[in-house]
């Protein structure tokens, strides 16, 4: 053999190993992320090759499988009362990743969680039959809250404060999963819903945080209750009318310059929303101590699932003293969720104690079977002591019964809360954000419920939007359909 061919003959086997060895690299190593590249149609075909396990509320299923025509995809996902609970069950699609519950559980409902599979599927390395998922969801307060928030846009949540089960969750203006489920006519309604104005597809109830406006006084006068500052939300503060801004000429005002806010108790500056108290309140406290109570009703938790992730609520740090003082009421750059809010009447209402916030109880197989039970696994911690929860309850009745919040009364059972008017750009100069949080216990069948309601923008005139005009009758829809025997 010449020297040539021996060259040619040597180059040749090289690159037959060389493709050996790539060969072996991807059948042994890249192979399985190939087969879970999400642009791997394989996996799709595969998803959809059967139905797809269910999300259910009090017992129904709200959520399907139909067979397809003349595609490689054999179902596609359905939807009962589709715009009802889309901020709860997000959508399953052939064409873009699922969001919310359905996301969330994937490998559950297309059967290929590890925890569906019998000894057999995993000798055989089959799909098993899929699971479903069981929410915490109650039907009735979930259609209330829809309903109520009408073609306002905003959000709203109810949670049972004993047990943190999640009862509705609303964010409007809506959207049909249904019109996302089928790839052959997914984009056009993907265009048209994301290039909405109103963004349909943002959870306004979970992941839309703003600024909280008045609600946040709540956090405030827990936190001057628990450090001392006040020994009951019946003394009278230290808090001059207006309130002069630490460092600058300007003051802080009350809405309603008659209000009897100078150097008024908690009590009574929650009944009439005084600014300058709980501006002050704040400054006297320190931002230190505001932000500790905050952080223990949970702002500042960049992991809050429930189980979709809700948006982290925030409480600013390394501020000037009178930006502590805005941060009193719920501005400067304080921001909240719906979610978040309604955990601060929860803890409040049962005692100072929040039991995890959560939306899924159980996780089952097709058979019915438990593979989850999060309503045993939820924890419970102490934001505040039961005094001051008890304080803060007596307080917040006042706001409905007599203060700021009367449009919230619900006949045959106890009410607290509080009103909430966020401004919203530059100096104030777009509508406000309507806020209302409270809860509710009835007096016959000792059930209860904390909710919390935002309305972004509506048809009402600047002049009319405010929390108990535009949120609380919402709240009180709510809570009617929750303590209803």
């Amino acid at each position: 053999m010449n020297k040539t061919i021996r060259r040619a003959s040597v180059f040749t086997l090289l690159l037959v190993l060389a493709l050996l060895g790539r060969a072996t690299w991807v059948q042994f190593y890249e192979g399985q992320a190939l087969a879970d590249d999400k642009d791997n149609r394989r996996n799709a075909i595969e998803t959809y090759s059967a139905p797809l396990g269910n999300i259910i509320v009090a017992g129904r299923s709200i959520t399907g499988s139909a067979p397809t025509k003349n595609s490689d995809l054999k179902y596609k996902r359905t939807y009962t009362d589709g715009e009802l609970y889309a901020a709860v069950t997000g959508y399953a699609s052939q064409a873009y990743a699922p969001t919310q519950l359905e996301g969330i559980y994937t490998d559950l409902l297309n059967g290929t969680d590890n925890r569906l599979k019998s000894v057999m599927d995993t000798l055989t390395n089959q799909r098993a039959d899929p699971g479903n998922v069981v929410t915490t969801i109650d039907p009735d307060v979930q259609k209330a809250a829809y309903d109520a928030l009408g073609d306002k846009k905003g959000g709203a949540v109810a949670i049972d404060p004993k047990t943190g089960r999640i009862l509705a969750v609303v964010s409007t203006p809506s959207y049909d999963p249904s019109a996302l489920t089928d790839a052959n006519t997914a984009g056009t309604a993907w265009k048209k819903l994301t290039t909405d104005p109103e963004k349909p597809l943002v959870n306004r109830a979970l992941r839309q945080p703003l600024p909280p406006g008045s609600t946040f006084k709540l956090v405030v006068a827990a936190a001057a209750l628990e450090d001392g500052l006040y020994s009951s939300v019946d003394e009278r503060t230290d808090s001059p009318n207006p309130y002069p801004l630490p460092g600058t000429s300007r003051t802080l005002d009350n809405e309603n310059p008659s209000a009897p806010c100078a150097n008024a108790s908690i009590r009574v500056a929650l009944q009439y929303s005084c600014n300058n108290v709980f501006g002050k309140m704040a400054v006297d406290l320190g931002q230190d101590k505001v932000k500790a109570m905050a952080d223990k009703f949970g702002f500042n938790d960049d992991k809050l699932d429930v189980p979709v992730r809700a948006y982290t609520s925030v409480y600013p740090s390394d501020m000037y003293p009178s930006e502590t003082a805005l941060t009193g009421i719920g501005q400067f750059d304080v921001t909240a969720t719906p979610l978040q809010i309604a955990m601060v009447s929860a803890a409040i209402a049962n005692d100072g104690k929040l039991v995890s916030p959560h939306m899924v109880s159980q996780i089952t197989n097709s058979g019915g079977d438990v593979l989850q039970n999060y309503d045993d696994e939820a924890g419970t911690k102490e934001i505040v002591s039961s005094s001051t929860a008890e304080q803060l309850q007596s307080a917040m009745q006042t706001v409905v019964e007599k203060g700021t919040g009367t449009n919230a009364q619900v006949p045959g059972a106890t009410v607290g809360g509080k009103t909430g008017t966020a401004q919203h750009g530059e100096n104030n100069s777009q509508v406000p954000y309507a806020w209302f949080t409270s809860y509710g216990k009835s007096d016959s069948s000792g059930k209860e419920v904390a909710v919390a309601v935002v309305v972004e923008q509506s048809d009402a005139a600047r002049s009319e939007v405010s929390g108990n005009g535009l949120a609380a009758p919402v709240a009180k829809a709510m809570m009617e359909a929750a303590l209803k025997d």
